[in-house]
């Protein structure tokens, strides 16, 4: 893997608790929607130890100009650097790597699957493949618990309205916490909202990401809805 330096250019807030951390990308360094890198800091706190580096996918797409990174805000050794981390200052990338990435046959639909910060990889794909005008059935439900908790909720919305390819589907399973009006899906991704969501897809193939159990049971929940166990593609997100 290549390992460069970066430098923080900003920080953004997308949902209370989760950041978006803004890196100045390398000369040459190239990647598919979908990887990851490992971003390392220098932080004397952690610098000699294992917490000095996290896995990430890399939100933005190939063809912006920056490198972004998102995550849940907790009290890890590593996520307490990442947010004393100044502006301007410098880390380490290593990578890229990873094969969650889009399938080449355009003739299949992709189906994404994704629970909170688990969005992050498709996010990328998504902006690439609109971008780009990709010629693709794209399909996204993606779970949060209430709108005011969904990460890239208003981005993902506007993308439906420019890729007449892709079509979101947002569900919460939580509207009896939240402050803000609702007119989507509730309730978690079941085998019925997956049969009713792709009944008319050409030969999808189905990605998931989000935290180890909810990858576990949505694949049990594709599986049960007959989807074939090599048409699924998933990762596991620790410690996001």
């Amino acid at each position: 893997m290549t390992s460069m330096t970066v430098r923080l250019q900003r920080r953004q807030e997308l949902a209370p608790g989760t950041m978006a951390f803004h890196f100045d990308r390398p000369a040459g360094f190239g990647f598919r929607p979908g990887q990851a890198i490992d971003l390392v800091l220098p932080d004397p706190a952690v610098a000699s130890t294992d917490s000095a580096r996290h896995a990430f996918s890399i939100v933005s797409a190939p063809h912006e100009g920056e490198l972004v990174v998102a995550t849940r805000m907790r009290d890890s050794a590593f996520k307490q650097a990442l947010a004393r981390l100044p502006i301007g200052a410098a880390a380490g990338i290593e990578g890229p790597f990873g094969s969650l990435t889009l399938h080449n046959k355009l003739a299949r639909a992709a189906v994404f699957i994704a629970g909170g910060i688990g969005i992050t990889p498709f996010v990328s794909m998504l902006r690439h493949a609109t971008a780009g005008g990709r010629q693709q059935r794209l399909v996204l439900l993606y779970s949060n618990r209430r709108p005011e908790d969904s990460a890239f909720l208003s981005e993902l919305q506007r993308l439906e309205g420019e890729n007449r390819h892709f079509r979101l589907v947002a569900t919460m399973t939580r509207m009896q916490d939240s402050r803000l009006p609702w007119m989507g899906e509730t309730g978690r991704i079941d085998e019925a909202l997956l049969k009713r969501v792709t009944a008319q897809l050409p030969d999808p193939l189905y990605y998931v990401a989000g935290p180890p159990a909810m990858v576990g049971a949505l694949r049990d929940t594709l599986e049960r809805a007959g989807v074939d166990g090599d048409d699924i593609r998933s990762e596991e997100f620790h410690g996001y």
